[in-house]
């Protein structure tokens, strides 16, 4: 699959399709397999992985039987597709690209099409009661927009991928828009004066009932999950959840109390402010664009320590001018490039950063650096890891 298929997390542009074609060939060809399970379709810039893994631990706790599909994984593949928080069976992978290979190979499929049907033909075998279904990338003519959900959410807009989704909020927003399917709600999570009109018009040309997440105000719910901007996230989750219970899904406030707070022990979700250690106080998190980081970088600023320590590596088609500016000046930097082709060199990565005042060494992979880091750091220190899901990949 790695060798043979681009995957656009690894190389970038490349590898990038904006077409359904092929999704729609392979659905076919496996039987349609989407047809054969009820889902949820999230979409969204930032918080589209939470939330999916939210409400796949409110289903898991309810007794439903749960299929989750994520991208990009951080570790192993198998993360992409779970059932009950369990990773699909490296054999059963191994089975799919044997049993279709001849068919992939034919048709050129790209790695991300060839990981959605796998996810979907694994999800209809396994007879899943539902499937939390996360967009890759825009949603419009992305693999997974072949399925009709129960319901379709959009977490929030950001200008992130601005060479395939646009560089405004509204284009950005149309192409997150276009998971809204006839006659299927959809629940906004972050209303945006730049995109609110561009949601509710399409919601009416399909006949969408439409909810704004910060129109409802819920019982504030604890959540495993740590970060600030998670708090948001749950509040999307209980829109979602009000939308559904007024179908026949069956699932009560203390069911959502509880695997709110068993998202990680019931999905598996790692890299979302995630504390890898103390003394030092270690810290990682997937944030990786303006939107995503001006929340972490927050609460990085509301911790307390004596001295800051980050681990940095970014990818090479990466905005820098966005997000640098939002990186604390007083920190000592740990400039590092993650172990993919989109790697940005360290040495680049440092000639940028010092731009904007952020001073640091370079270092020859990720661990290095991590390493160095904890030699330098004193037990009331705190060493932050970031800036690309493969930095904090190669620490997990």
């Amino acid at each position: 699959m790695f060798q043979q298929l681009p995957m656009y997390q690894r190389v970038g542009k490349q590898a990038f399709k904006k077409d359904l074609s092929n999704t729609l060939k392979l659905a076919e060809h496996l039987n349609h397999p989407e047809k054969k399970f009820r889902s949820i379709h999230v979409g969204g810039t930032n918080g589209k992985g939470s939330v999916s893994h939210m409400l796949a631990s409110v289903f898991q706790e309810a007794g439903y039987k749960t299929g989750l599909y994520t991208s990009p994984h951080l570790k192993d593949f198998r993360e992409r597709i779970r059932v009950n928080g369990e990773m699909i069976p490296e054999q059963k992978v191994v089975n799919f690209i044997d049993s279709n290979k001849e068919f992939l190979e034919a048709n050129s499929l790209s790695f991300f099409e060839m990981s959605v049907g796998m996810a979907f033909d694994h999800f209809a075998k396994e007879k899943v009661d539902i499937a939390i279904i996360e967009v890759g990338l825009g949603g419009r003519l992305d693999s997974t927009n072949i399925i009709r959900p129960e319901l379709s959410v959009i977490t929030n807009i950001g200008k992130d991928h601005t060479a395939f989704l646009g560089n405004t909020y509204p284009a950005i927003a149309f192409e997150k828009a276009g998971i809204i399917k006839k006659s299927v709600p959809v629940v906004i999570g972050e209303k945006h004066p730049e995109t609110v009109e561009v949601f509710k018009e399409k919601a009416g040309a399909e006949s969408s009932k439409i909810y704004f997440a910060e129109d409802f105000k819920f019982q504030s719910l604890a959540s495993d999950l740590k970060g600030f901007y998670q708090k948001k996230n749950v509040n999307t989750v209980l829109t979602a959840l009000k939308v559904l219970k007024d179908k026949d899904w069956l699932i009560s406030e203390e069911v959502v109390e509880t695997a709110l707070l068993k998202v990680k022990e019931n999905t598996g979700l790692r890299g979302r402010w995630d504390i890898l250690s103390s003394r030092p106080e270690v810290i990682c998190d997937t944030a990786h664009n303006r939107e995503g980081l001006e929340i972490v970088m927050d609460q990085l600023k509301a911790e307390k320590f004596n001295k800051l320590h980050i681990v940095m590596g970014v990818v090479n088609d990466k905005d820098l001018s966005t997000i640098l500016p939002l990186f604390p000046k007083n920190a000592f930097y740990y400039f590092c490039k993650p172990d993919v082709p989109r790697g940005l060199d360290a040495n680049n990565l440092q000639k940028e950063a010092a731009k904007f005042g952020l001073k640091g060494k370079t270092y020859n992979s990720v661990l290095e650096a991590f390493r160095a880091a904890k030699i330098t750091a004193d037990a009331e220190d705190l060493i932050y890891i970031g800036g690309s899901n493969f930095t904090v990949a190669e620490v997990l």
